[in-house]
């Protein structure tokens, strides 16, 4: 035969070989060489034993070959002595496997070291083993031997890496022709036994030996290979794990006999924990699972064991395709199972549930939906479902079903309406209709069906695009008469509904026809719900959004003082919410601001310092529209009309909570702050402390910085409310300078105060000293409220009095001015003329005036 390129052989010298064996011994009895042969070996053993350059290279794998040698040729001898070699007929055959046993060790030793050190006597020795290999060659048929009865494959256990040949050469002669075989039984053995380098190199050989066809189903199974290579699997390092897996899927690629012996549950079960180990390692084990996976038994097997599945289906959401390939290959063929195609579906791989709901038996759409909606999904699964087609056969299901399906599959759009992608399926199918006539119907049958149906109707009013139909069908009245007739759980998902629903910029004329049909007045009730927080929350946020549109004393005609009370306990309640403190707040802030009689409930409820409290205590977590409505509510408390209740705003610590929101609240908050920081800012030149008055000279001394250059006497922040003590200018001038534009108007006037006609001089300089003047004329160039332009001007008009800043901003000015008296707002020129004239741009008779 001919030897292939990747068996792995030694080639050895037959010439001036010292030991020889004669015609003589090879006709002799096996008893009688097995003592010649000990006798040669003795000697070569001792000197191996004594070689000092073996022992100073301290090699691991020439020692334990020289060991295993040693311990081979002990138990021979111990043989000898005891007699089992005196009856030839009965042991002949026990004496030829010791025989070889001695050759393999020989071999061994010449392995380890020829790539190390010459070993002494190197040419006897391998000449000693090749005559102890010959006598077992003739008895030994599953040796390959070649047509030359000289040659000889020798697989060496390992030794060696695959695809290298290794030539020894004795004393420099070469017969190539002189080969020595070893056979399978090698192979296992250090596979079996080996340590770590010799598995490795034992597994190259094998593989060699396996893809070049030169091991026979026969071998594979009298040398119970299969196990051993699992065992081995199951404790090898990374890389011998690989090189075993590919023998196996070669195996199997030869024989489906071998798939069988594969197939077990034991050596399943170590497959499986390969898919949880590395990239290529998962590869090559979802692969030979897919390989073994054509047995509907082997398929029940692998979906049983724990964690397979869940593994699966991460490799199918990976990154290399093989392997998602081969693990969706193996899922599908795992799913004709129901239970199979659940737990893919927990794990994320939702194709098998999609197609028992498209395709299954009822029992089984059943299974799936109530499954699905059951199931702890993320919005990417849910998504996920969605594009795979589940909305469809589950809206079908509902339509056309028993009251089982039905439950089933509304239970099951339920959980999927949460994804935004799936809420336009979910309207592109046409369900809307269906749910609204199931919401108001009065069948007992499908009563069931409501809480489902109206938790849909919720997610679909939250969504922009698909609320829009609810508000256009006037649907919002009809789920308010709904409200006293239902259970809590869908009480609550139609409120959620009904905010979501009249929220909405574009749903003014929903708002107004449930205010004319008495929205607020069946919502009252609920404020006072003490066993369910989500309904009073839902309430509250509810009427609050309805009195966001209500003027006047509107609000009043609707609600009694009883529910005034009830908003403010709300407000003073530590187990309420953030959100509902919000909703009460923002509610209490839609009163008119000029209600005496409110404010005066206001203050018997000692609500400002509670006010107070809530913002000085708040979080980042603290939602905006708490803040915002507070601040909304501090207008009424620091009106310029009433300077007593200024005083209890300032001395409460309002004017620092005012000034923080201008630098640290939303823009909406900004605004305003900067509203109640202007109505008390008018009284602050009326308040100041004249240092011109008579009886200063008797009256304590006020500190050296308490005098305020713009109001020309003694201020503080408590007593005269100033702008300037309590640092609340440069945050309004960040304001200007900002992006955002709300608050431009009510900056602009709190900044004018300090331009009132007995201090506008002052107020000039201090403003200029500020850098107000470029961010001002920057907003009346962008022209966004018309409001802001006026103020704006009335600024300038002020600040350009004086002529050193006429000449200083004039020249950047005047584009913007002359830009205003072509094209601006006729409502602006007058006063546009009047600032052209100062800049001595246009006469005083001119047709702007």
């Amino acid at each position: 035969m001919s030897v292939k390129a990747k068996t792995l052989m030694i080639q050895v010298s037959t010439e001036q070989q010292s030991i020889t064996t004669t015609d003589d011994s090879m006709c002799s009895s096996p008893q009688e060489q097995l003592s010649l042969f000990m006798g040669k070996l003795s000697s070569i053993l001792t000197e191996l034993k004594d070689d000092k350059r073996l022992i100073m290279i301290g090699n691991p794998q020439i020692q334990k070959a020289v060991e295993s040698l040693e311990a081979d040729f002990r138990r021979a001898k111990a043989m000898e002595k005891s007699g089992l070699a005196s009856s030839p007929a009965a042991h002949d055959e026990h004496i030829e496997q010791v025989i070889q046993s001695l050759a393999r060790g020989l071999g061994l030793v010449l392995f380890a070291s020829h790539d190390v050190v010459e070993v002494t006597r190197k040419a006897e020795i391998e000449a000693l083993r090749r005559e102890m290999m010959k006598m077992n060659i003739v008895n030994k048929p599953n040796l390959i031997m070649s047509s030359d009865e000289s040659e000889f494959s020798l697989y060496d256990r390992g030794i060696v890496e695959e695809d290298d040949r290794i030539t020894l050469d004795i004393d420099g002669i070469v017969e190539e022709d002189d080969r020595i075989a070893l056979d399978i039984d090698d192979v296992v053995v250090q596979i079996k036994y080996g340590d770590d380098q010799l598995l490795k190199c034992a597994l190259h050989g094998l593989k060699s030996l396996v893809l070049d066809g030169m091991i026979t189903k026969e071998g594979v199974h009298h040398e119970d290979m299969i196990p051993v290579l699992f065992n081995r699997l199951s404790s090898s390092k990374t890389d011998d794990r690989l090189i075993i897996l590919r023998i196996l899927q070669a195996l199997v690629a030869q024989d489906d006999e071998h798939k069988e012996k594969m197939a077990e549950m034991g050596n399943l079960s170590i497959l499986v924990k390969s898919l949880g180990r590395d990239l290529e390692e998962q590869k090559e084990a979802v692969g030979l699972l897919v390989s073994l996976s054509d047995v509907a038994a082997v398929r029940r097997r692998i979906g049983r064991i724990q964690g397979c599945i869940v593994m699966l289906a991460a490799i199918f959401n990976g990154d290399d395709q093989m392997a998602s390939h081969d693990a969706a290959n193996l899922l599908n063929s795992l799913s004709g199972n129901t239970q199979y195609a659940l737990h893919m579906a927990e794990a994320g791989y939702f194709k098998p549930l999609v197609h028992y709901l498209n395709q299954g038996s009822d029992m089984s759409k059943i299974l799936m939906a109530t499954a699905l909606s059951r199931m702890e999904l993320t919005d990417q699964n849910r998504a996920n479902l969605g594009q795979d087609g589940a909305i469809e056969p589950l809206v079908k299901m509902f339509s056309t079903g028993n009251l089982e399906s039905k439950q089933s599959s509304l239970n099951a759009l339920h959980n999927l309406s949460v994804s935004k992608a799936n809420v336009q399926r979910l309207m592109k199918s046409g369900i809307v209709a269906t749910l609204l006539q199931l919401l108001f119907s009065v069948t007992s049958v499908l009563m069931t069906l409501r809480e489902p149906a109206s938790a849909i109707l919720a997610k679909i009013a939250a969504q922009s695009e698909a609320g829009i139909v609810l508000v256009k069908q006037d649907i919002a009245q009809q789920m308010i008469s709904l409200l006293h007739l239902t259970s809590p759980v869908i009480q609550c998902h139609l409120l959620e509904a009904l905010n979501a629903i009249a929220a909405r910029p574009t749903a003014s004329k929903v708002r107004k026809k449930m205010k004319e049909n008495g929205a607020v007045r069946l919502l009252l009730p609920f404020l006072t719900e003490s066993r369910n927080a989500k309904i009073r929350n839902g309430a509250l946020n509810l009427i609050y959004v309805l009195s966001n549109d209500m003027q006047g004393g509107e609000l009043m005609e609707q609600l009694e003082e009883t529910h005034l009370n009830t908003l403010i306990n709300v407000v003073l309640s530590s187990p309420a919410t953030d959100d509902e403190k919000a909703a009460a707040v923002g509610i209490l802030s839609n009163f008119p601001v000029s209600d005496k009689n409110v404010t005066d409930k206001f203050m018997k409820a000692n609500l400002l310092p509670i006010l107070v409290s809530l913002l000085t205590s708040s979080t980042p977590t603290t939602p905006h529209l708490l803040a915002e409505n507070i601040s909304a509510v501090l207008i009424r408390f620091t009106l310029p009309s009433d300077k007593k209740l200024q005083h209890f705003s300032a001395e409460n610590g309002v004017i620092s909570i005012l000034v923080n929101l201008l630098t640290c609240g939303s823009i909406v908050a900004k605004c305003r702050a900067a509203t109640s920081l202007a109505q008390l800012s008018q009284n602050s030149f009326a308040l100041r402390k004249s240092r011109k008055s008579r009886w200063f000279s008797c009256a304590p001394p006020h500190p050296t910085d308490s005098f305020c250059q713009v109001h020309d006497g003694h201020c503080s922040t408590r007593s005269t409310f100033c702008l300037i003590k309590s640092g609340a200018v440069p945050p309004l001038v960040q304001i200007l300078q900002g992006n955002e534009r709300e608050a431009d108007e009510a900056s602009l006037s709190c900044l004018a105060t300090l331009l009132q006609d007995d201090i506008w001089e002052n107020g000039s300089n201090f403003l200029v000293k500020k850098s107000c003047v470029q961010p001002i004329i920057k907003i009346l160039e962008e022209g966004i409220s018309l409001k802001a332009q006026e103020k704006c001007l009335w600024i300038l008009e002020r600040i350009f009095r004086v002529e050193a800043y006429r000449v200083e901003y004039g020249e950047c000015a005047q584009v913007v001015l002359i830009d205003l008296a072509q094209n601006g707002d006729s409502l602006l020129k007058p006063t546009v003329a009047r600032l052209l004239a100062q800049l001595e741009l246009l006469q005083s008779q001119s047709s702007y005036f």
